[in-house]
This record gives C-alpha cells, sequence and structure tokens, in this order.
C-alpha cells in the first residue's frame, strides 16, 4: 500500500482516498460542514483545510484532495489554525443569534466547530443577510436564514433518496437552498436531511419546540414499522416519546430511517388502549383483568380445542407468539397462523423466505428481477440499496407487475404473472442475462403470494433461481421482501397450522360453518374483521383500531416502545426493541398476557420470567441463539413441478405509505404528510 506522512507519521492508505478520509481512519479530528462520506464531495464550506507539502503555500482542501505517496499533511500548524479561524468566521458573518431558540441547540455542528477553531470574535458590523423560509412539507421545519450552503440536503435527495425535489436558486450571498416551486417533498426518505444539516436550517417540524437533548432520555431500540428492522435511538421524557432518531448499522439501514418509522412516534399516545374491556350487551365495558381474563377461560372451556384458532398480526414480537404456541399446544388446538393476509408462504423452507442476500448484499447486485412488490413503499431502505445497485454497479432491473417509480430505471416485463413460468423455462430474454449476472438477484414480494395461487407463484420463482443460476456456490440471490415486522419471526418459530390445523383460509371457512367458535387476535388489525362472523373474538393489542372495535374482550398491550422483546427483519437478523417508556395505565407485555391466561386456563406455562421465556426460544430454535446476528438459511431446490399460475394482476399489501399499521393510522404527523401528498400530485396533475 502507499505510504503518505500525517501530522509526521507514516500511515498507508488506499488508492483513490482523499486525505480527509485518511484523517478519519487514523483518528485525526479534521472539521467539515459539506462533506459526508456518503455523499459526492461537493468542497463548498472550506472549513476542512490542510496544509500540504511540498505544495502550493496555502492551505488545501482535504475532502477534494487526494491522497499520494510522499505527500506530507499537516492539521495543526498555525497556518491551519488561521484558515480555518478565517473560515469560521466568513460563515457566520451572515449566521443569525438564533442559538436560544433553535432547535438545533446542544447537537448543532456549527456551535461545535465555532466553539473549538473560531477566534471568539467577528469584524463583521453590516446588516446580516435574510431568507424566507421555505415550504417542504409537514416534516422538515425551515429557517434558511441559518443555512451555510453546503448543500448535503441537495445532494442527499438527488443520490441517495433519488427524488432530486430540491436545488440551489442565486449565487453567492444570493443562493437559497429551496424545493421547487415549494412543493412538500415526497420522498419517504426525505427527513433525513434533518440529520444531515450541520446547523439549524432544517430541523423536525413536530418536534419542534418541544424539548432540549439535555432534557431526554434516549434508549437503542429498532423500529417496527416494516420489516427492515432498522436500528434506532428512542428519545423521551417521562412516559412520552418525542422522537425518534436513526443509530448507524452498515449491515440494515446505514444511518438512515423512513419517515414513517421516524415521525409516526406522535401516534403511540393517541388511540391506546390501557385497560381490559369486555363486551356486555353489546357494548365493550371496562373491567378489571381478573374479570377479562376469567372471561377468556370460561368461554374458552365451553369450547372443544379444535374450535379454538390464534391468528399473529404483523407488530408481533417473537416472545409473544412463542407462548401464544405453547398456549395453544397446551390445550390442544393446532389452529395457528401468522400470515393473516393468507400469504402461501411455505414455513418448512426457510431460505424460501428470508432476503438471503442481506439487505447490504443488494447493493452488490447487477441483475434484479422482482417480482409483484414494491420495495420503495413496503422497505425504502431497502430501495435504496438497489439504487446503489442501478448507481455503482450499472444493475439492469426488471419488474414483473404493476410499474411504480422506484427512483432508478426500470424495464416492465407485464404486469401478468405467467410471464413467469416463461422466464423459468429459459425462454425469456432475462433468463440468460440472470444466468451471465456475476451477482444475479430475484426479489419476491410477500404481497405476491397472497392470493389463491401463491404456491405456485413461490414454486416458479424459486424455478426461476435454480435453473437461471441466481443461486451458486458463494451466491444465494434468492430474496423474499417482507413488509410485516413481525412475520420471519412468526415464521422462524412455527406460529403456523400444527398437524391438522387450518390456515388462514382455513380458519375463515371454518368461522362460517361454526367449526371455529373462538379466535384469539394477537395484534391482528389488517384482515376484514367480517370475516369472523358470530365467532367469540379476543383482541389483545395496543391501539383501537378495527380489530379491538371487533372483539368481545380487549386486552391491552404494550407497544413495540415499551417492551424488551425479538423481532427478525426480512434477511433473518435477529434484533431487540428496548423498553424506552412503560406501557401507559394497566397495559401489560404481551407474553406476560398470554402466561396469565394460561394460569387462568388451568395450563401454566413452563417459565415465569422474561429471561426463561428467551432462554426456552434459544434452545429449541437455534437462529435466535445470537441477538443482533444474521443466520444463514440452507437452498432447497424447488421440486419439478411446473406450477399453473393465473393471469390475474398482483395486488400490493400497502396503499398508503403513511398509514400501513396502527401506530400510524393514528399518528396526526402521518395523516397531514397523507394529505401534502395527495395535494402534490394534483397540484403536478393540473400543472
Amino acid at each position: 500500500m502507499p505510504i503518505m506522512k500525517l501530522d509526521g507519521r507514516e500511515v498507508e492508505f488506499n488508492a483513490g482516498e482523499s486525505v480527509i478520509q485518511v484523517c478519519d481512519r487514523e483518528g485525526v479530528e479534521v472539521p467539515r460542514f459539506c462533506y459526508h462520506d456518503r455523499l459526492k464531495i461537493a468542497g463548498n464550506c472550506r472549513m476542512c483545510l490542510v496544509e500540504v507539502r511540498p505544495g502550493p503555500p496555502k492551505p488545501q482542501a482535504s475532502c477534494a484532495l487526494p491522497a499520494a505517496p510522499n505527500m506530507e499533511v499537516f492539521t495543526n500548524t498555525p497556518m491551519v489554525k488561521k484558515a480555518r479561524e478565517g473560515v469560521m468566521e466568513f460563515l457566520l458573518i451572515n449566521h443569525p443569534l438564533d442559538c436560544p431558540i433553535c432547535d438545533q441547540g446542544g447537537e448543532c455542528d456549527l456551535q461545535d466547530e465555532a466553539f473549538a477553531y473560531g477566534n471568539g470574535k467577528s469584524r463583521y458590523s453590516d446588516h446580516k443577510r435574510a431568507v424566507e423560509e421555505k415550504y417542504m412539507g409537514p416534516l422538515v421545519k425551515t429557517t434558511m436564514t441559518r443555512c451555510i450552503h453546503c448543500t448535503r440536503c441537495v445532494r442527499f435527495v438527488d443520490e441517495v433518496a433519488g427524488v432530486p425535489e430540491i436545488g440551489a436558486l442565486g449565487r453567492g450571498e444570493h443562493m437559497e437552498i429551496t424545493s421547487y416551486l415549494e412543493r412538500a417533498l415526497t420522498s419517504e426518505l426525505s427527513a433525513n436531511i434533518i440529520d444531515l444539516c450541520p446547523v439549524g436550517a432544517l430541523t423536525s417540524k413536530p418536534y419542534a419546540f418541544n424539548a432540549r437533548p439535555w432534557e431526554l432520555t434516549k434508549t437503542e431500540s429498532i423500529d417496527v414499522l416494516d420489516a427492515v428492522g432498522s436500528n434506532i435511538r428512542v428519545d423521551s421524557r417521562g412516559e412520552v416519546v418525542l422522537r425518534i432518531l436513526p443509530r448507524l448499522n452498515e449491515e440494515v439501514n446505514e444511518e438512515w430511517l423512513a419517515d414513517k418509522s421516524r415521525f409516526a412516534c406522535d401516534g403511540l399516545k393517541s388511540q391506546r388502549l390501557d385497560r381490559p374491556y369486555v363486551r356486555k350487551n353489546g357494548k365493550l365495558v371496562e373491567a378489571s383483568w381478573d374479570e377479562a381474563l376469567a372471561t377468556v377461560a370460561a368461554k374458552a372451556k365451553t369450547f372443544k380445542p379444535t374450535q379454538v384458532a390464534a391468528i399473529a398480526g404483523n407488530l408481533t414480537d417473537v416472545e409473544s407468539m412463542v407462548a401464544m404456541k405453547d398456549l395453544m399446544l397446551a390445550v390442544g388446538s393446532p389452529n395457528l397462523e401468522c400470515r393473516q393476509d393468507g400469504a402461501k408462504i411455505d414455513a418448512t423452507d426457510r431460505a424460501s423466505y428470508l432476503m438471503n442476500t442481506g439487505i447490504a448484499g443488494l447493493a452488490q447486485a447487477d441483475v434484479v428481477l422482482m417480482i409483484g412488490t414494491n420495495p420503495r413503499h413496503e422497505a425504502p431502505l431497502v430501495n435504496t440499496r438497489l439504487r446503489q445497485a442501478y448507481l455503482n454497479k450499472g444493475a439492469q432491473m426488471f419488474n414483473v407487475g404493476a410499474a411504480f417509480d422506484l427512483t432508478y430505471p426500470v424495464t416492465q416485463l407485464g404486469d401478468n404473472p405467467q410471464i413467469l413460468t416463461e422466464i423459468a423455462s429459459g425462454k425469456h430474454a432475462v433468463s440468460e442475462l440472470l444466468k451471465n449476472a456475476k451477482n444475479p438477484v430475484v426479489l419476491l414480494g410477500a404481497g405476491a403470494l397472497a392470493r389463491m395461487d401463491g404456491e405456485a407463484v413461490l414454486a416458479a420463482a424459486k424455478n426461476i433461481a435454480s435453473t437461471c443460476n441466481v443461486v451458486r456456490e458463494g451466491w444465494n440471490g434468492f430474496n423474499m421482501l417482507h413488509y410485516a415486522a413481525g412475520r420471519v419471526g412468526a415464521l422462524d418459530v412455527g406460529f403456523v397450522p400444527q398437524a391438522g390445523g387450518r390456515d388462514m383460509a382455513g380458519i375463515i371457512d371454518a368461522i362460517s360453518k361454526k367449526e371455529i367458535q373462538m379466535v384469539y387476535l394477537l395484534g391482528v388489525d389488517e384482515i376484514d374483521m367480517g370475516y369472523f362472523g358470530d365467532a367469540f373474538v379476543v383482541y389483545q393489542g395496543h391501539h383501537g383500531d378495527i380489530g379491538a372495535h371487533r372483539a368481545d374482550v380487549v386486552l391491552p398491550a404494550a407497544a413495540y416502545t415499551e417492551k424488551n422483546a425479538l423481532y427478525v427483519n426480512t434477511e433473518g437478523r435477529v434484533q431487540e426493541t428496548r423498553r424506552a417508556v412503560f406501557p401507559p395505565a394497566q397495559a401489560r407485555e404481551d407474553w406476560v398476557i398470554v402466561a396469565e391466561l394460561a394460569k387462568a386456563l388451568g395450563k401454566p406455562l413452563a417459565y415465569d420470567s422474561h429471561a426463561a421465556l428467551r432462554a426456552r426460544i434459544a434452545s429449541e430454535f437455534t437462529s435466535f441463539a445470537n441477538i443482533d446476528a444474521r443466520s444463514i438459511a440452507t437452498w432447497k431446490p424447488q421440486s419439478a413441478v411446473n406450477p399453473v399460475i393465473k393471469s390475474e394482476k398482483f395486488d400490493y399489501p400497502i396503499h398508503n405509505f403513511y398509514m400501513s399499521d396502527p401506530i400510524s393510522r393514528t399518528s396526526k404527523t402521518m395523516a397531514q404528510c397523507t394529505e401534502a401528498l395527495r395535494l402534490t400530485k394534483e397540484e403536478k396533475k393540473a400543472a
């Protein structure tokens, strides 16, 4: 490796690295505002100046300076100190003295750098420039007088989000950052520009003037509003979650976060279930826990075990599903189901329902075949990886299904699913492209299997993976993209029909025939409650959504920010939410409710603590042995059966990105986003 000198000591560097990258790796602090390691070089702020020898007799911007052999770089000479003080003085010329009222106060890069590298005074006495606020939608609050023109926001929406709706108008002192025609931003990742902004020009509109950073309790957790499992930090004060920010995880979400995951947290305090309810004379009335559990137990004892079914919802954690499974098997009922949408997912073949490349692995793909999925809505941070594959690897994208704007070019193969059989047989042009690709990927949407011929669609996708060499030595490019955070964990622990049990369609049919008369809904809200007819329905969940309205007994549970619980993301990575606040009033953790119900039924579970339950899970299901790890599944080739696929178009599980679960549906911020997006679409049509 080539060698250069950094502050008098020799260091190695990689070809193509910039000086600032070498400094970062070696632990040498270099201030910066415009530079960001995930964005292209802009060289706007000039704060990262260093002295270079041999070289010109003036400081150099280290972000735009390639490292070279025999180069000597100094980051702490008098020349560098004076240059940085001068740059800081220029940056502060027009910056308003807003620190006492600025939401960025306490976590502002400009404050920190001014304290560390400024000279403590200003020689500028003229009037400061002022810029009008810009409208960027209900999420991003603008105070553009504070803007220092670093253009991080412009580069992010253009390069990462792929929705170039922010740009610069004017030059020099008259330059202004604005959204085009001052419309609301339509990207599902738009709020990441708040984190990127090094000053208080772009701040969180829902969080404005709510708290200071030092007032907040910070809890590391994960997001469960999609199946990515983004690493997050939950900031709370007292018993209220005030904001959610992303945490760095290179394998999962890098340092980004979807807007819904970030801002739907205000729904955690709206329409909450905080006490048990029992339906009497057609009306739900408040009840004690003892009464509610006794009512459920008494009703369950009047039915045969085969007349009882349990269904798990999209946000359900692993512990509660294992406890419910143990309880159902203890009473003798085989009717368990986690695929509430009716998806024909094969729970016996783990590799067939995982994203086998891993989320990060998608960025290495060079040919991608998408089947019945809209990754931009189902998993925005998976979509950014596909965009990386297109930008960095020149990946060719093909799609079977409806056409969507995915922020990169996609070749449409039509919306007739029968084309999958043609691709699998090798008669389609895409077949050869997949065979000859270095890292081919088949991306199957879980929603594409929620149809009567779902098994045939899955079989066809697996046939493509086998016949087109998508699965090969050292590379498994067969990926299923889930949209429900609890689905993979449920499949891993076998929350599916046991021997003689009924699946979702079978449960619905049995209810209509009075063969199943009691249904336990474990956080189920995404299904037509009319299917349950006259059955006795128990709902366990945290929001008063459609499941609670239909229920005969309501048992209040904890949301994901209120419990320590396991989830498995779409790539099979086991992760853990951590309690940031306590559940409201009488609400309890899900597994505790199930354990108490088991006692009321006279079938106590074999564990009485969370630690014991975790130990039981790890002992039976090996994929849960290591938290924050992704266990690789063994590929099982599809049997040589020619699947019969119907010609009907794929339906998609998410029609409104901002309202896809009980939490986001009760969020005022998500309602504002929905309305702003509707108005923006109408304006574009009118134009």
